[in-house]
């Protein structure tokens, strides 16, 4: 198996226009650091100064750091906020070695937390982050204090055949033009974004100039699940296209242990940005709630 990699430099060069229109919408970083491990150099930025448990927060699909601008001021009112670009995507991080399956991806993400010398976070993934914050729960939870899952995919249910098939297609050359907007508007409920919108802007640019090289994300066993042995919170979106929502919930609810299971009904797959102040309202709600 390969690494990522951007098709060309011009390529690279397009993505990185949009991701420093994307980055300038979001506040300026206390810090940003490159971790090295044994899969790649990790990016990651801090914001905030708030002195209480950190929150590492875990992107979706080609969504960078870029993508948790909605939410960043409600979050670091309350608690340093680090941002992770996931090793194989698009973004700042730089792969070095294959991605071969979960247990790698468990390790790049651990060695990234324990070079940034973080213990006790609260991990917070949304859709292939969810995925990454799951396998890692499930692995090896002993720099987690806690573990929140937004609409999380490959976790809790598999990828429904349609969502295969639109997907698919929009990845096809001759199609792609117009296949990955249409695709990213199905996800979002029907709600196409803004013509001018920076954040779709580096989501598209991602999935049109960067090739990835993983593994099908794992799908967790029962016992993987049963496993995790911190508090975990679990956010299913109603309208979610990522899996059969009711099924996902239902799964999270009989497996997980002492989970904080929740099925927004009217929430679609993008439910961190499209209702940034419930979900903050409800992250921060729950880890209160561990911290007292």
């Amino acid at each position: 198996m390969g690494m990522g990699r951007f098709v060309s430099p011009a390529a690279r060069a397009e993505f990185d226009a949009a991701y420093r229109a994307g980055m300038a919408l979001l506040p300026e970083p206390t810090e940003t650091r490159d971790v090295r491990t044994g899969f790649g150099t990790v990016r990651v930025y801090r914001f905030g100064s708030a002195d209480a448990a950190p929150l590492v927060l875990l992107p979706g699909r080609a969504s960078t750091s870029v993508i948790w601008q909605p939410n960043l001021a409600g979050l670091t009112a309350r608690h340093p906020v680090y941002t992770v670009e996931p090793l194989g995507e698009p973004g700042r991080s730089e792969q070095t070695a294959p991605l071969r399956g979960g247990a790698d991806q468990a390790a790049w993400l651990g060695e990234t937390l324990a070079g940034l010398g973080l213990d006790r976070v609260h991990l917070v993934g949304h859709s292939i982050g969810g995925w990454l914050a799951a396998n890692l729960a499930a692995r090896d939870s002993s720099r987690l204090a806690s573990v929140s899952l937004l609409d999380p995919v490959s976790t809790l249910g598999r990828f429904p055949a349609q969502l295969l098939l639109r997907a698919s297609l929009a990845a096809l050359p001759v199609v792609s033009r117009w296949g990955r907007p249409s695709f990213q508007t199905w996800v979002n409920g029907g709600v196409p974004a803004p013509p001018d919108d920076p954040l779709a802007a580096v989501i598209d640019a991602g999935m049109r100039t960067f090739r990835m090289a993983m593994a099908v994300p794992e799908y967790p066993t029962d016992a993987q699940l049963r496993s995790i042995d911190i508090p975990a919170l679990v956010l299913v979106a109603g309208r979610s296209v990522m899996h059969h929502p009711r099924a996902a919930y239902t799964r999270a609810r009989a497996l997980i242990p002492g989970v904080q299971a929740e099925l927004w009904p009217t929430a679609t797959h993008s439910l961190p940005a499209e209702s940034p102040e419930e979900v903050n309202a409800r992250l921060l709600r729950f880890i209160a709630e561990m911290s007292a």
